[in-house]
């Protein structure tokens, strides 16, 4: 048996610093996602695999065979690979119970008003999809036997093709679901012979995964939302980054619609198109 510590065939690949900044310039251009020197040892760990199935010889190999796949496949794998989907269920659950408490009745106080049914969220950066089935778990928590009478529709968009296949499964482990509150687990999760947890049918198509990379300059959205769960995304952005999307992401919010964003992220001291609500939640200013 080989000893991979022995074998130079498992060495990792050296990055050198030149191709250290195309790789992670061709990153930020395509997907805004800012790498750091800190992140040297992510591209070489999350990118080895390719070079060995590939036999490149080097990292420069690899960008230039990136740079000419017409097709576009390649880079979507590069992306797919760099995009961290690390998340769990109820994850910073404050905002899930204020979403409960407050936004969800809102919402629905509104819309009966203006004789509107369609409750409208989108969650961007929405990984392997914990936090819009935990939102439609919510929503038909709240709505109970008046389901039927609702549009319900929650958009999950993703930049990783990987997260995205994964979210549409509904699958997950008992680790991965072990902070949702017991009444919602038992209610929206199915437990399965190996201890694991699949979405019940009725809130998987509640939700619809669609790939889409924030950096596009518009995005193919025919009307506004209500609620806009954009956590834990801004942080890879640069300030400048950052600034343009909360602009695009204002425009495809209702008026005086939420945003949630993640704790360790701000809108920026010169924001002016949302209202603070709570830490990390905001209003659209009309």
């Amino acid at each position: 048996m080989i000893n991979p510590s022995k074998d130079k065939s498992f060495s990792p690949m050296e990055l050198t610093d030149q191709e250290y900044m195309l790789i992670s310039r061709l990153v930020y251009e395509k997907s805004g996602i800012k790498l750091g020197d800190q992140k040297r040892s992510l591209i070489v760990g999350r990118l080895q695999k390719i070079l060995r199935q590939q036999d490149f010889t080097s990292f420069k190999d690899y960008y230039e065979w990136v740079m000419k796949d017409t097709t576009g496949n390649a880079l979507l794998t590069l992306i797919d690979r760099i995009s961290t989907n690390h998340t769990f269920f109820y994850r910073e659950s404050d905002h899930f119970e204020y979403f409960t408490s407050d936004v969800l009745p809102s919402i629905v106080k509104r819309l009966s008003e203006q004789r509107r049914n369609g409750i409208r969220i989108w969650c961007p950066g929405c990984s392997t999809g914990e936090e819009p089935y935990t939102l439609a778990m919510l929503i038909n928590q709240y709505l109970g036997w008046n389901m039927d009478h609702w549009d319900i529709g929650i958009l999950a968009t993703d930049i990783a093709e990987s997260a995205l296949k994964a979210a549409v499964q509904g699958a997950y482990t008992a680790e991965n679901v072990k902070n949702l509150p017991g009444m919602l687990a038992w209610s929206h999760l199915k437990i399965n012979p190996d201890g694991s947890y699949t979405v019940k049918e009725n809130i998987r198509k509640l939700v619809t995964f669609r790939r889409l990379n924030l950096m596009r300059k518009t995005y193919p959205f025919k009307g506004r939302f209500q609620v806009i769960f954009c956590r834990n995304v801004m942080i890879y952005f640069d300030a400048e980054t950052r600034q343009e999307l909360v602009r695009k992401l204002y425009h495809c919010t209702e008026p005086g619609g939420f945003l949630f964003i993640g704790h360790a992220e701000s809108l920026g001291r010169a924001n002016d198109m949302y209202e603070y609500v709570k830490p990390a939640i905001y209003s659209r200013i009309s």
